[in-house]
């Protein structure tokens, strides 16, 4: 549009300045491009057209599984989290870029597009299904190309508020709310293993099993060093079993009792003398066997005496480490690191935004917020040099991902002229550098 064009917005502070708007030339999410390379290093969306199926007739297979896949997953990344941007983002040329296909020299998806495949394809049970495992495919990929030696399993609850009448929704008295009551398993890298959409009364360890025990049978196979922690919710003797046949090292928070407290009574009284300003620690363990549990197992204890308190601290931790206490009580509470990420998932990506009526519908939405948030985890840990390996996923949305640019068209190649603010060249270089070097061949082992 020229000087003169008649859409051209003025401006009373300076006259001759105007504002047009060139939704098909320009783009405010160019920074979507490493992830899409990344994408494609790995072969992560590929994968949908192998394990979701397509009953789908006529002009309703204009777009394949697999690009409306990566336009659920990267509208997400970006902070579109309603498939009612998909009308202004189907005509964006980052968007048509990474979703490939016929997007490319047309349109991506439509709003209608991408509801019917949400709520209609992908809820089917089969995909549904298909769906809740991909976060795992993806991390063996990851896990191929980066070598695992060593896995830490976080299994943490959370909560989704939410407003009317949506099905499963109900009053929590923990989180004083209505919501949903989801339930997560990250491992060692902050990557999300495995996510469950639950009821929003129930109990945080409630059907712990299908979260874990396909965690537990992917890496089956590894021959590596596998551990598990978890808060007082999954201090559950079925647990500890499962965990001791799989040959995982535990640490999992026990509720106090009085027969715990009568163990470590020694350390109740209070240390003679002034107390110091850094807290006092104590540790001890002891074998303890519960009325519900078959076999006794090892209990640390720690007692933190704090100046200006009354009483002590104290927690309890049921364990099959074999570490100094000190030491096995700071593995336990590096778990923290768990509520991190599932807040990082919350700001970054709002994935708590479950605004369906329908649960399955629902369940769909978090299985997409996982997947997007787990490429946006695997390209800060993977491709990011060193000076911003610090970025969170917030900080890499509004740095990276949110980069304008002009998009030239020529007869062989498009062109992304971007803004060289935020991002410099170098570190883009970089990042796609990093990126080349993490090729993985089509089928790695532990992906199937």
């Amino acid at each position: 549009m020229g000087e003169g064009g008649r859409d051209a917005l003025g401006v009373g502070f300076d006259g001759s300045l105007r504002l047009e708007f060139h939704g098909s030339t320009l783009t405010s999410d160019a920074g979507l491009i490493p992830y899409r390379q990344l994408d494609e290093a790995l072969g992560t969306t590929a994968m949908a057209g192998s394990i979701l199926q397509d009953q789908r007739t006529g002009r309703n297979t204009r777009h394949t599984m697999t690009a409306l896949l990566r336009q659920s997953v990267y509208s997400r990344l970006a902070g579109y989290e309603d498939t009612n941007d998909a009308d202004r983002l189907c005509v964006d040329p980052t968007m048509r870029c990474i979703v490939g296909g016929r997007a490319r020299d047309a349109r991506a998806a439509s709003t209608s597009q991408m509801g019917r495949f949400e709520t209609q394809v992908l809820t089917r049970p089969d995909n549904l299904a298909a769906l809740m495992a991909l976060p795992g495919r993806w991390i063996d990929r990851v896990g191929h190309a980066k070598h695992t030696r060593t896995v830490v399993l976080d299994l943490d609850s959370s909560v989704s508020e939410t407003y009317g009448r949506q099905e499963g929704s109900a009053y929590n008295g923990h989180f004083e709310c209505t919501c949903y009551h989801p339930l997560f398993c990250f491992n060692q890298d902050g990557d999300l293993e495995r996510a469950l959409l639950r009821n929003g009364n129930v109990a945080s360890a409630d059907d712990w099993r299908s979260v874990v025990e396909p965690i537990i049978a992917r890496y089956r196979p590894l021959k590596v060093g596998k551990f598990f922690r978890g808060d007082a919710a999954f201090a559950i003797p079925e647990l500890y079993e499962l965990l001791e046949a799989e040959g995982y090292l535990y640490a999992i928070r026990l509720k106090a009792n009085d027969v715990l407290h009568r163990q470590i009574e020694f350390l109740l009284t209070r240390p003679v003398g002034r107390p110091p300003a850094r807290p006092i620690a104590l540790y001890h363990s002891f074998m303890y066997q519960a009325g519900s549990w078959a076999t006794p197992r090892r209990v640390v204890a720690k007692v933190e005496w704090h100046a200006g308190e009354l009483f002590p601290r104290v927690g309890f931790i049921v364990t099959n480490l074999r570490r100094d206490e000190q030491d096995e009580v700071y593995f336990y509470n590096q778990r923290g690191t768990a509520e991190q990420w599932i807040k990082e998932g919350k700001h970054a990506l709002n994935w708590t935004r479950l605004s369906c009526g329908g649960f399955a519908d629902n369940q769909v939405r978090l299985q997409l917020f996982a997947l997007a948030y787990n490429l946006g985890n695997f390209l800060r840990r993977l491709a990011l040099p060193r000076s911003v390996q610090h970025w969170t996923l917030t900080t890499l949305r509004d740095r990276l991902i949110k980069i304008g640019a002009k998009v030239v068209r020529h007869a062989r190649r498009v062109t992304f002229q971007m803004a060289e603010v935020a991002v410099p060249r170098w570190l883009m270089t970089a990042i796609l550098q990093r990126i080349g070097r993490l090729r993985v061949s089509p089928n790695p082992a532990g992906s199937g």
